[in-house]
């Protein structure tokens, strides 16, 4: 099997690449995945994604696949099942940041108002561009979308989340110049404002 270049915080970890060539940077545009990206993305904040990577299928089965109705629903009782949950990070501030993170898409879903659509509407529905060779961990753009969220109630949604949230999603592309995926998924993006 011929070898390809990937992004280089991809590494040899077949967990991490498998993330780097089906996942990272690919436009999603459900609002219920662009939600639980977001909520993971929180509890990565201070650790390697690989951690969470790693803890991916206990994280959906402890919080009912990320539906947010159910997550929603969550009590106390259920904010201690999850800090018992060995499969999971257990904090209790980013847990009780997660239910009110559902509550938070219900109430919007309640006004009508689409997650997605939101998510998207900071770039007028395009992909963002970096240039592959310079990257930032955060953006006046992620700055904003994060300062959007703080106002509605979301925690764990600094500009530093965010904008990685928004690489993953593939809201930007920040594929490496020489990656074999720069390319795949955004033929029509602009550049990073």
């Amino acid at each position: 099997m011929p070898t390809c270049q990937r992004c280089s915080w991809a590494g040899t970890e077949p967990l991490m690449q498998a993330y780097h060539d089906e996942e990272w940077g690919v436009p999603e545009h459900d609002s219920r995945a662009l939600w639980e990206m977001l909520m993971l993305e929180g509890f990565q904040a201070g650790l390697a994604w690989i951690t969470v990577l790693r803890k991916r299928e206990a994280f959906r089965e402890a919080f009912a696949g990320f539906d947010p109705v159910k997550v929603a629903r969550f009590t106390e009782s259920d904010v201690l099942r999850l800090l018992d949950n060995p499969g999971i990070i257990r904090s209790r501030a980013k847990i009780e940041a997660t239910i009110k993170g559902a509550r938070i898409f219900c109430d919007m879903a309640d006004r009508a108002e689409d997650f997605s659509a939101f998510c998207w509407s900071f770039t007028d529905g395009q992909v963002l561009h970096g240039d592959g060779r310079t990257f930032v961990a955060s953006s006046p753009l992620s700055a904003r979308i994060s300062t959007e969220m703080k106002r509605r109630g979301f925690k764990f949604v600094g500009p530093t989340i965010v904008y990685a949230w928004m690489q993953a999603v593939g809201i930007v592309n920040d594929h490496a110049t020489g990656c074999f995926l720069r390319t795949a998924h955004d033929k029509s993006a602009v550049p990073v404002i």
